[in-house]
Parts: structure tokens; sequence; C-alpha cells
């Protein structure tokens, strides 16, 4: 029996609400893919998630006393499951096919965090400035921390510092994936 791989590094982006947490992530995303690298992301909510329209099928399974309904396609599978708010830890167990998790949220789990500020909303303390997993803050004006500051436009430049930060000397052999539009 061959051991389980170790769960893949994550790096949570945190910050206020409407801060571009996620329109930060959407940069993220292609230049660490561009780079080679496989991406699976978690959004924290503190809302309702509603996974299914009322009437079908997958709804209807649910209604029906399912726990656990799985949505299979070619090419795409979704799961929805009845449970407790699980913590980050018990859902990497789903990611045992990406080189990096990037989640959206969890500022209270203990895992290296990229603060989101955004002086032009009106934003001017960092959440997490005593956090010793702060690794790095992204912000839309000049900052002094105690981490390195990133501009919100500077994707590559922050993708090069999570590649250090989690891959370095092994990031040197990655080659990007193939263009497979031709």
């Amino acid at each position: 029996m061959t051991p389980a791989a170790p769960p893949p590094p994550v790096i949570s982006i945190v910050g206020r609400s409407r801060s571009g947490k996620t329109t930060l992530i959407e940069k993220l995303i292609p230049e660490l893919v561009r780079r080679g690298y496989r991406i699976g992301t978690i959004k924290h909510t503190h809302h309702e998630v509603r996974s299914d329209r009322e009437g079908k099928d997958s709804a209807r399974h649910r209604a029906a006393g399912a726990q656990t309904v799985v949505l299979a396609s070619e090419g795409e599978i979704a799961l929805f499951r009845n449970a407790a708010a699980p913590r980050l830890e018990a859902l990497l167990r789903y990611f045992d096919d990406v080189d990096l998790v990037i989640t959206e949220g969890y500022k209270r789990e203990a895992r290296p965090k990229i603060e989101v500020l955004r002086r032009a909303a009106g934003e001017s303390e960092l959440l997490c400035r005593n956090d010793p997993l702060l690794v790095a803050v992204a912000a839309d004006q000049p900052l002094a921390a105690p981490v390195p500051v990133f501009s919100l436009d500077d994707a590559a430049g922050l993708a090069g510092f999570i590649v250090e930060r989690f891959f370095g000397s092994r990031a040197a052999g990655r080659t990007p994936p193939e263009d497979t539009a031709r």
C-alpha cells in the first residue's frame, strides 16, 4: 500500500469584506498556472451555500435525506455534503491533485496569509499585523508593514513570491503546461 501524499501547501488570502480578495485570486491563478502549477481554491463564507436549484435531481436527493450527493459529468464533479463547517484541514483531502491551495478567508487558521488592504475603501490598518503567519500584503498604496508589500496590480510579482516561498529550488524545473489550443 502506497502512503498517502502529504497535502499541498496552503496560502490564505485574507482581508476585510470587499477589499479585493477575489479579484486578487482571479489574477493570481492564471499567473501560477502559466508557471506550471495546478491550483485549487477554497472560499470560506459565513453565508448559507445554495448549491442546487429546487426541483433538480440532486436537490431532490438531498431533500429525500441523502447526506452526500455527487454530480458527475464528463470533465466535472461537484460534491454536496451535509456537514458542520469543517476546519480547513478536513477539506484538504479533496485537493490531492493540485500543487497549491489558495483559500479566500480562513484568517484564524494557522496558515501563511497574504492580506489585502484597500485604502481606497477606507481601510488603514492590517487585520493580521501581529500574526506571525502574515507573509505578505497586497495593497493599493505604499504601506509600512513587517512583511513584503505588493501592489494589488502586481499579480506576477506576488505569484513569484508565492512560488519562491512554497517551492523554492523545486520551482526551477517547472515547465508551463503545453498550449492545447493549437
